[in-house]
């Protein structure tokens, strides 16, 4: 049942249910949660979908040493708005909205005030993050949420929920190196390097921009899949050095999607002179750059020859509200959205395992609001 005005009013907490992991096993069992009332900057969500990231598998087995059990996971949130607080005006219940990857932050400092919250030293993250009331944060594996109306995003009509959830972490993540780093003008030439779930988006976006796109990868079978399916203008095997030599020097700029360890200079070699790789994968060792792969250009060791130099590398975090309001709007009006497969709740687990083998075309999204509740019962 929604929540009520008066049950808010009474600083009642509202009870929810969840999948979360108790430990670095990563299995995901149904789990309460108490979520507060709805105060008066609060907007209330019914959860009707949520997608599965790669970062929700790293952080429910603890990959990234910093988990905090249970954990709910879940930040590409779509839902149906249930309730307002008094305060709010952007919103109201019976809205489409969605919560990508933070809940909150300090709301003051520069960065909040350029609109760029992703940035704020105290940025609270959807969920395994600790809110400023001393409360962790639980995800979008559950049945509602209450988020600040700050950092809720609603959604364009023509933008379905389910395919557009993932657009909340994966959508905002390629299309602010794209818009911040100038890779978003018609005839510029963009190399997408790895097609997957960040991948595939970042090519629908390039083509959205009016870009020349090539996928760079290490799989030949994405080839087509790329081409005529994903619509990108070229595709290069990354372990063809025939493939490879062809393509460098020739791109503006590359969105690197990968989260494995791979030598830079290669792929840096692809870009022109004053080119930039911009990092968006989190590999889990340091990176391998040579210098000279960035600076030199045919001044280099043999090795690291080209015709450019002057290249950066840079990286980029998820983005701030207003960008993904912008990012959602943009996707709504070209047709962008994530490929996905709709699985169950009680599917969660399976999915994970599947995930851990890049074995999705190739964003999972539970639906929540269906099948939940069924789950969490058994």
């Amino acid at each position: 049942m929604a929540p009520t005005a008066a049950s808010a009013a009474a600083g009642e907490e509202q009870q929810a249910v969840g999948l979360a992991a108790r430990d670095s096993s990563g299995h995901l069992s149904p789990f309460a949660i108490s979520r507060r009332s709805t105060g008066d900057d609060d907007v209330a969500i019914k959860i009707l979908f949520c997608g599965i990231c790669h970062s929700d598998l790293h952080c429910i087995k603890n990959e990234w040493k910093h988990s905090i059990y249970p954990l709910v996971p879940g930040h590409e949130i779509a839902g149906v708005v249930t309730e307002v607080g008094k305060n709010v005006t952007r919103f109201k219940a019976g809205d489409r909205v969605g919560v990508g990857c933070m809940v909150n932050s300090c709301r003051s400092c520069e960065s909040c005030n350029n609109g760029l919250e992703n940035h704020c030293p105290e940025v609270v993250f959807t969920y395994n993050s600790v809110d400023k009331d001393g409360a962790v944060t639980y995800g979008g594996y559950s049945s509602m949420v209450v988020v600040h109306e700050r950092f809720v995003v609603m959604f364009p009509e023509a933008m379905p929920l389910d395919a557009g959830a993932p657009l909340l972490c994966a959508g905002i993540t390629v299309y602010t190196p794209m818009k911040y780093h100038g890779l978003n003008a018609p005839g510029k030439h963009v190399g997408v390097l790895g097609l997957g779930g960040l991948g595939h988006v970042a090519v629908k976006f390039a083509r959205a921009f009016g870009m020349k796109v090539t996928v760079i990868s290490s799989s030949p079978g994405k080839k087509r899949e790329a081409l005529e399916r994903l619509g990108a203008d070229a595709f290069v095997v990354s372990s063809s050095a025939e493939e490879m030599e062809a393509a460098r020097s020739t791109m503006d700029g590359v969105i690197n999607t990968v989260s494995a360890n791979t030598p830079m200079a290669p792929y840096l070699a692809l870009l022109k002179p004053n080119g930039k790789m911009i990092l968006v994968g989190l590999p889990e060792n340091p990176l391998e750059v040579p210098p000279f792969s960035l600076v030199q250009g045919k001044q280099a060791p043999m090795i690291y020859d080209d015709d450019a130099g002057n290249r950066t590398l840079a990286g980029s975090n998820i983005g701030g509200m207003a960008d993904t309001q912008e990012m959602i709007e943009l996707a709504a009006k070209h047709g962008v959205t994530a490929d996905i497969e709709v699985i169950g709740a009680d599917y969660v687990n399976t999915a994970m395992e599947r995930l851990a083998k890049a074995d999705v075309r190739y964003r999972f999204v539970i639906d929540v609001g269906n099948t939940l509740h069924a789950a969490a019962a058994e």
